[in-house]
């Protein structure tokens, strides 16, 4: 034992006597490199010019070589001084102070490359961002410096310069993404969290991030969005929304890249569409991208999510539905989200249940037959929509995604009079609609998207009575296939084309007994279209200019090419403040007439038909708007102007009531307008007054006279409201207000009925010369959020509409009685409506 300790002593200290050794004669074989340049002045006959303080901190071994270039190479390498030449005898030295760094980034989650990450070299002016491939160069940088990596979504990532020092290999890094919790989080806002608007015009909400609104306990997505200017419901419905002054027809209304026909729950007043499964909507009024065709006023694209990986519950009831929604991971690349819900209108009388029940169901036939006491009714509706989407990643490059939507507006109704005469009704409105897309990355520069649907209308009603047997039934189907192509051409521009195929078909049956009548229209429209778009984009200006080629042919009457420029431009004029044009030509095959003789029980009086170019032509729309905006930490400032030019349209798409009520007249109109929007917001609250001008004009030369008001003429609207959050608690409250819409009144005296016609008509004034009364209405809502435990989160909500119960006066209009006598007809707003919510999510 002691023989071994023994050796193992011997053996330590003969191996650190070697290595002393050899470490002196390594170090004996250096000189001070001051003394080496002298020696090689004298062997080479040159000269170097240097300062004393930057050479002499350093020893080097003299090259083995004779060759003088690789000497002095042999020399930089080992010092890093930079080395330059004079001439052909006189060289120089000096210290070099900056550096090359390279490097590439990759997402951590597939490894897929980040392109366009910033790379900034921190206090100073140099910065680039990464290339399609991740990578990035940057010369000349100082030594010292700090190196800053950012990508949205991504945590940020520091380096000193000499870690990325370009005489290294190219190292790869992993840049994980940011997750943080949305109640730590300060989302910025726009109007409140969750809105957002786009450099290109459009605006956004993320419901996930959605706060609260005046009168809203839910992110609503129809009801949000006319929290914005120049978007307002004239009758206080979903399902008739009118931007810029266009109908409700003109938008164009897209869930999953499927053209919605129905919209709308409790006959308009509330979205057919789940917000809580509804991920993202934006909202755009002009400058449309040209992959969108129809919607001549508006687009409306709502996505619902699409990252395979999220899993999340909830559900909850308010005094109107109750609904249940979840997405569920199948496997590492699948997944599955459903979500359903369904009124409780059936079996729950609540007050906010009556208070929609009298605003839609007035001047209805159910209505009207109530107001007779000896009569006994018995009605039963209800409404439900369901949602559903099956999403599998086939690789990192290739996505597959299936949809599936169906909405349901059910009505029965049973009468028995004194007699004991029995009458029933029944109303049936519902959209079924399912697509599938693939989405495919090529390579780093090309992606493409491929997406086919089709979506099926249908509103049916029948009455039935003693003596008559009434049915109108209006179907739409429309199979619908695209192609988008993206190619990126360099880190600034790119191109997007494409091609799309859209065939609807729509039938119009109405059916009497008695007397005998049967009216039955069918038809089928085919529309051909190729797109593309060029997109710049620079840290100062964003501009999308494209074209979109339409061939459209009805089946039946007639083909037509028509050609739709779309420009789109941001510019940043200065800091925080911001300029655009942007300027579109649309088109659209499909309207709605609306039947004003109590159509459809008096309750749905639209049904969809498709342009013949004879009665009906193809709508077609210019737009040009040009905006400036303001956007510094807490203050938001913008206003835009626009003109608007639609022709095409019919006096039954407009819903005229007065003497060009069923003329069908064909005519245009044009808009002439101003929005304005202040925005005070801050972390806890946020305040906002806007202001929206319209001069809305018909003009149709077989109308005496041939200009007049439009019937969405609303020249003025003011919105004031404010939000506040304080913890888990928010609040909202606002006030609407704008001036009265046109409307049409009987001549006076005995001149306003003509008893010598059969049946007597009113003689009325020109059109639209009347005004309704100013619209008023305050809201009221409030939200607390709360935690069960930490797996479970809930929400308690509760709000007012028309917190002080104003009369306002929707529509008026007149009708012959039996009797020959003037009737005035006048539809009311929502009179005060509570409401409150309960919801849980985990």
């Amino acid at each position: 034992m002691l023989r071994n300790k023994f050796f193992r002593v011997i053996f330590y200290c003969f191996f650190f006597a070697i290595s002393y050794v050899t470490s002196a004669q390594e170090t004996s074989n250096t000189i001070p490199l001051l003394k080496y340049i002298q020696q090689l002045e004298q062997t080479f006959n040159i000269r170097f010019s240097y300062v004393d303080k930057d050479v002499e901190p350093f020893n080097i071994k003299p090259s083995t070589s004779t060759n003088l270039n690789n000497i002095l190479s042999y020399i930089t390498t080992k010092t890093d001084l930079k080395l330059t030449q004079l001439n052909k005898r006189y060289f120089a030295l000096s210290k070099e102070n900056t550096i090359s760094i390279h490097a590439k980034f990759l997402d951590n989650f597939e490894q897929n490359t980040i392109n366009g990450a910033s790379v900034e070299v921190l206090q100073h002016n140099i910065a680039t961002v990464t290339d399609s491939t991740g990578y990035f160069t940057l010369n000349k940088v100082p030594k010292n410096a700090v190196i800053r990596i950012r990508f949205i979504g991504y945590k940020t990532l520091h380096f000193n310069a000499t870690e990325l020092n370009k005489n290294k290999p190219v190292n790869t890094y992993l840049l994980s993404q940011h997750y943080l919790e949305l109640n730590e989080v300060i989302v910025s806002k726009f109007l409140t969290t969750g809105l957002r608007k786009s450099k290109n015009g459009s605006i956004v909400l993320k419901t996930t991030d959605f706060g609260i609104l005046p009168g809203l306990i839910e992110p609503d997505v129809l009801q949000t969005v006319q929290a914005l200017p120049g978007i307002k419901s004239s009758n206080e419905t979903v399902s008739d929304i009118n931007v810029r002054g266009g109908t409700n027809d003109q938008n164009l209304v897209l869930w999953e890249d499927i053209k919605m026909y129905q919209s709308g729950h409790f006959f308009g007043l509330i979205s057919a569409f789940n917000p809580y499964l509804t991920n993202s909507v934006s909202i755009t009024k002009n400058g449309t991208s040209p992959q969108y065709g129809d919607g001549i006023s508006s687009v409306i694209d709502m996505r619902t999510n699409n990252n395979v990986k999220d899993s999340f519950y909830g559900g909850g009831f308010n005094m109107i539905t109750a609904d249940i929604y979840a997405q569920v991971p199948i496997t590492n690349k699948g997944a599955f989200q459903f979500s359903a819900r369904r009124s409780v209108t059936d079996f729950l009388n609540s007050p906010t249940y009556n208070r929609y029940f009298d605003k839609t169901f007035q001047d209805s036939d159910i209505e009207n037959d109530t107001e007779d006491s000896e009569v006994t009714r018995k009605e039963d509706f209800y409404f439900y929509d369901i949602t559903a989407k099956a999403m599998y990643n086939i690789n990192k490059n290739h996505k597959v995604r299936f949809s599936f939507i169906q909405m349901n507006n059910a009505l029965k109704y049973a009468e028995t009079n004194a007699n004991e005469e029995n009458s029933n009704s029944s109303l049936d409105q519902q959209n079924t609609s399912f697509g599938g897309s693939l989405q495919s990355t090529w390579n780093s520069k090309l992606t493409t998207k491929i997406n086919a649907y089709r979506t099926y209308y249908n509103l049916n009603t029948l009455a039935v009575t003693n003596r008559q047997e009434l049915q109108q039934n209006n179907k739409v189907l429309e199979n619908g296939l695209k192609l988008n192509v993206n190619y990126k051409i360099n880190s600034t521009m790119g191109i997007l084309s494409g091609y799309q195929l859209i065939e609807t078909g729509i039938l119009n049956l109405t059916n009497v007994t008695q007397p005998p009548y049967r009216k039955n229209i069918k038809g089928v429209i085919r529309t051909n279209a190729i797109f593309s778009e060029l997109n710049y984009n620079t840290t100062k200006l964003k501009a999308q200019v494209g074209a979109r080629l339409n061939y459209i042919e009805n089946l039946n009457t007639f083909k037509r090419w028509i050609l739709e420029p779309r420009l789109n431009i941001n510019y940043s004029i200065a800091t925080y403040f911001n300029a655009s044009i942007l300027g579109e030509y649309k088109s659209q095959s499909t309207n709605q007439i609306i039947d004003l003789e109590q159509n459809f029980l008096g309750i749905e009086k639209r049904r969809w038909i498709l342009a013949d170019e004879d009665e009906l032509p193809i709508t077609t729309s210019k737009q040009l708007s040009a905006g400036l905006n303001y956007d510094k930490n807490s203050i938001y400032i913008g206003i835009e102007a626009f003109y608007k030019n639609v022709e095409g349209i019919s006096t039954l798409t407009q819903g005229f009531q007065n003497q060009d009520q069923f003329n069908g007249e064909i005519g245009k109109y044009n808009i002439k307008g101003v929005e304005f929007l202040i925005n005070k917001k801050a972390n806890n609250y946020s305040t906002w007054l806007s202001y929206t001008y319209n001069l809305n004009n018909y003009t149709f030369k077989d109308i005496t006279p041939n200009t007049f008001p439009n019937n969405l003429d609303i020249r003025h609207t003011i919105t004031f409201a404010t939000t506040y959050n304080y913890k888990n608690f928010k609040i909202g409250a606002g006030i609407n207000y704008n001036s009265g819409k046109p409307y049409t009144e009987p001549e006076e005296g005995n001149n306003a009925l003509d008893v010598l016609s059969f049946p007597s008509k009113i003689n009325y004034k020109d059109p639209n010369s009347s005004r309704l009364p100013s619209y008023v209405r305050a809201d009221l809502s409030a939200l607390y959020n709360f935690k069960i435990n930490k797996k479970y989160k809930a929400t308690i909500g509760a709000s007012v509409l028309n917190v002080l119960n104003k009369k306002n006066i929707l529509n008026r209009y007149y009708r012959v009685t039996n009797d020959n006598e003037i009737e005035t007809v006048e539809s009311v707003s929502l009179g005060i409506t509570p409401n409150a919510s309960f919801r849980i999510s985990f």
